[in-house]
């Protein structure tokens, strides 16, 4: 499954890239919604799937213990085929400006110019020592709680202290390469660009941390929330305990459908405020989706507050993007989508390695207090969009 999940993110991700390339800064905002509306379908379809196989063409749900039931196996066919002539289709049939036709178009070119700026000899060694101090006490102080944790038997927090001296590590070799006057390839030049990322992009960077790590805590906790707090069972034998699994994952597809319908809501929102304001909104409905299910006793209210997860879920997957690529010169729009990815990733890895430990350690091990972290993540995400600089928004206010 973690071969297909990264697969998948490897070939979606150049896509985003793609609706920057292609639309002025005025269509991005509906262009990138348009992908929330195709996700959301998308997600709706794919969980319904073995449903529909099972109860309209008598594909068998029922398999040995141990095998994977036929509709499940089929979803999988179907899907693997869909998406591979999906993407097939938009590699052939879709056409894309060049570097040089993108880098001519008159809103890239100071954008451009930022990302062409050369260092010195000189200013890449001082960069190298600077680089090289932050990644040495990245690596002790990763290895120091490495050990420490180690020796407190928090074995699955470790993830988070080896991530951050792996990362010294990386800075270290990036200094002494430029230090050496070896600054002329790929690693250093990554690990630069890094560095360097506009201002807007390390301020959405947070915006999607905070909102990514709701998210995760949602897809891993709302099953055993809603299992324990509303139907009151953690037997996972028992039929209720089945019984509020379905649900959720019912629950979980009227979420994508909001997003799908939502998504055209979006753009006229954005229009009628800005679009970080839009975000902002979005993202205070998902929190108050999250945070509702504390006192919902009727399983069936969750679809209500699955209405509101499934507006953030719209907004989450079309504005931070719509924001980020008119701050990105075009000619690394491919390389800082692809770095944007790592603010989901990190805060699945930060979300995996923490929440059960807190969960556990302060709240008794009740799951609901994960979706209340949740919620509380989403409304500091919603805080920190209205400090995001969508340049965006600044040219079109000036030139009104």
């Amino acid at each position: 499954l973690w071969i297909m999940d990264a697969s998948i993110n490897i070939s979606m991700e150049p896509f985003r890239a793609f609706v920057g390339d292609n639309l002025p800064s005025e269509q991005r905002t509906t262009g990138f919604a348009m992908q929330s509306f195709f996700i959301g379908t998308g997600a709706v379809v794919a969980s319904i799937l073995p449903w529909l196989l099972t109860n309209q063409f008598g594909v068998s749900n029922e398999a040995p213990e141990g095998v994977i039931p036929d509709s499940v196996r089929l979803s999988f066919y179907l899907g693997a085929a869909v998406f591979f002539v999906a993407v097939l289709w938009t590699v052939i049939r879709s056409r894309e400006y060049s570097p040089e036709e993108m880098a001519s178009f008159e809103e890239n070119q100071e954008r451009e110019e930022f990302a062409k700026a050369e260092r010195t000899l000189e200013e890449y060694a001082a960069n190298g020592s600077r680089q090289m101090k932050l990644g040495w006490v990245l690596l002790v102080v990763g290895g120091l709680f490495s050990v420490w944790l180690a020796t407190a038997e928090l074995y699955q927090v470790m993830i988070l202290s080896a991530g951050m001296a792996f990362v010294g590590i990386l800075l270290v070799l990036s200094g002494l390469m430029q230090k050496g006057g070896r600054y002329d390839n790929g690693f250093v030049t990554i690990m630069n660009d890094f560095q360097d990322m506009p201002h807007t992009m390390k301020q959405l960077a947070w915006v999607q941390f905070f909102s990514w790590f709701a998210l995760f805590a949602m897809w891993i906790y709302t099953t055993a929330a809603v299992t324990s707090y509303i139907y009151g069972t953690t037997d996972t034998t028992s039929a209720l305990y089945n019984e509020g699994a379905n649900w959720v994952g019912v629950s979980f597809a009227a979420y994508n459908g909001v997003a799908a319908l939502v998504a055209f809501a979006i753009p006229v929102l954005a229009k009628k405020t800005s679009r970080k304001i839009a975000h902002a909104i979005c993202l205070v409905c998902g929190a108050a989706g999250l945070l509702s299910v504390f006192i919902i006793s009727d399983p069936r209210l969750l679809l209500a507050s699955m209405v509101g997860v499934g507006i953030a879920w719209a907004s989450i997957l079309s504005m931070p993007y719509a924001i980020l690529t008119g701050s990105l010169p075009p000619s690394k729009m491919g390389y800082y989508m692809g770095v944007f990815n790592f603010f989901i990733v990190i805060p699945q890895i930060v979300a995996a390695a923490i929440l059960g430990f807190f969960v556990g350690r302060f709240f008794g091990g009740e799951a609901i207090y994960a979706l209340l972290i949740g919620g509380a993540s989403l409304v500091l995400a919603a805080a920190l969009t209205l400090r995001v600089e969508d340049r965006d928004d600044v040219a079109a206010a000036v030139s009104g």
